[in-house]
């Protein structure tokens, strides 16, 4: 790969004009806590976003002071992040969330609650200096068996979706920070990780219009700042390009027929439904060619190396024909037009304008507050005989499938922390495989189980071992955290539709009988 200068004269910053426009299109992601030097040197070359993800938050403090220090660089950087609440939290990777998913919150279907959870995050975001937000997923989750989406859908319903994904983007912008409605045209009805190969849906057009695309029209109209395209096949509407590099679909579709006039942001390039076939410099090029204004990279690959070959990769499609100036020139404005919404938008969040919280018969109370009133709201509890809330220290059997990559595995979940912090003496294991129940029935000993699962319906080997331990111990306690598809038993069932931190705290105070 050739290596372009970097300087013209007359041109910006010392910049060459095109190479400039390139970086602006870039989101990249970097490791640490702090800025590295490359960082700081691409933002002061044209460099118009940065990625953030758990990796480089340690605290709000810490937030607040890379995010200004970024801005020193760049006044007008776009700071974006991958924050939907519920399972997928960058903010509060290590502990897990305040505030539950998409999918407690379709399960309330109380849409100023979705509004208000989605400003109160929002307000978090903005008071560390984040302004871009990777968010909400308005995929219809048709799939049971979708192995990526799951709890971070509102729902399998396209109208429920539609309307609270609508809610989401409204309370979101209103403090302040830019949606980015994903995952066009909707990654739902698939039974494969984009992360790891090129998933298809073969639903035909009319349904994928009826269905998946319902959310995004409602996101369009609620005014969303951004979308994120999906790595996925959709034959009705591309019969050989995945929708990132479409433009049938980004252009025909999504600017031309939905009216859609706002940023068009990729998917992370790495993940192996691109990497893994056309490669991320040449699926970048198609993906700005198609209509994408921007490239998200950074959650694997987080260096400088990787800026500058996609830099060159563009520069070269452009000096070759292959992508035109204009089109590239068009996507780079296009971000620069979204810095803009988000100065602007900065000084005017958290107004009493009718999408605040102060305008939705809110909950009152603290942020936090506010998740743990929708985490709560959100459980569906089964009992089949009169509960007597324990007394004595429980055992917590958490029976843990492999995390998908959008989740990731630093975050805790279950509800063993906030048991133990209501009945001390309650102790955790975590099992998994043909024989977690015999093992979680060994170690439990005389003690009352509490079986937490997480999409039973999706993993036989939680199903055998929900089989074990209720053969054996009938007054086992189970808890679902993710879909609920299978028929709620146990001497009591919760369902929490998600794992944040305060579904867990939600049904731990069932459990223990305080609430």
């Amino acid at each position: 790969m050739t290596t372009f200068a970097t300087g013209s004269p007359g041109s910006p910053s010392g910049q060459d004009g095109l190479a400039r426009d390139a970086l602006t299109v870039l989101q990249p992601g970097f490791t640490g806590t702090t800025a590295p030097d490359w960082l700081l040197r691409r933002l002061g070359e044209g460099l118009a976003s940065v990625g953030l993800f758990g990796r480089n938050i340690v605290s709000p403090g810490q937030l607040a002071a890379l995010t200004a220090r970024l801005r020193a660089e760049h006044e007008d950087v776009l700071v974006a992040i991958d924050e939907e609440g519920g399972d997928v939290t960058r903010l509060e990777v290590r502990n897990g969330s305040s505030f539950p998913g998409n999918h407690a919150l379709g399960a309330v279907d109380d849409v100023d609650l979705t509004r208000e959870v989605a400003f109160a995050l929002g307000r978090r975001l903005a008071e560390c200096g984040v302004d871009f937000n990777w968010a909400p997923s308005a995929d219809v989750n048709a799939n049971p068996s979708n192995p990526v989406i799951g709890v971070r859908s509102f729902g399998a319903d396209p109208d429920l979706v539609a309307r609270h994904t609508a809610a989401y983007v409204t309370g979101l912008q209103a403090a302040g920070v830019a949606a980015c409605t994903k995952h066009f045209p909707g990654h739902g009805d698939t039974a494969v990780d984009s992360h790891l190969s090129l998933p298809r849906i073969d639903a035909d057009r009319s349904l994928v219009e009826s269905r998946d695309l319902a959310p995004f029209r409602a996101a369009i109209a609620a005014g969303s700042r951004a979308m994120m395209s999906a790595h996925i096949l959709v034959p009705a509407l591309d019969p050989a390009l995945p929708a990132t590099l479409s433009r049938g679909i980004l252009t025909d579709l999504l600017r031309g027929d939905l009216g859609y006039d706002g940023l068009i942001v990729t998917d992370g390039m790495e993940m192996q439904a691109i990497a893994g076939t056309y490669g991320i410099e040449h699926g970048s090029v198609l993906a700005l060619a198609a209509g994408a204004d921007a490239i998200c990279v950074g959650g694997g690959l987080a260096d400088d190396e990787t800026v500058r070959r996609l830099r060159d990769a563009l520069v070269t499609a452009v000096r070759h024909g292959d992508l035109a100036e204009e089109r590239l020139a068009d996507a780079a404005n296009r971000v620069r037009e979204l810095a803009k919404w988000t100065r602007a938008a900065a000084g005017g969040a958290g107004r009493a304008d009718g999408t605040g919280p102060e305008a939705t018969g809110g909950t009152g109370g603290t942020e936090g507050g506010v998740g743990l009133v929708a985490a709560r709201r959100a459980l569906t509890t089964t009992v089949a005989a009169p509960y007597e809330p324990p007394t004595q220290p429980l055992y917590v059997a958490a029976f843990t499938p492999v995390a998908n990559i959008a989740v990731g595995d630093e975050t805790p979940w279950g509800v063993g922390a906030e048991l133990a912090r209501l009945l001390p003496g309650t102790e955790t294991g975590t099992f998994a495989g043909d024989s977690a129940g015999a093992s979680a029935l060994a170690v439990a000993g005389p003690r009352r189980v509490v079986a937490v699962v997480r999409d039973e319906h999706r993993h036989p080997w939680m199903t055998t071992a929900l089989d074990t331990l209720l053969t054996t111990r009938p007054d086992t306690i189970v808890v679902e955290m993710g879909i609920p598809q299978s028929p709620p038993r146990g001497a009591l069932h919760i369902a929490t539709h998600g794992a944040a931190r305060v579904c867990g705290r939600a049904a731990a105070e069932v459990i223990a009988g305080v609430r």
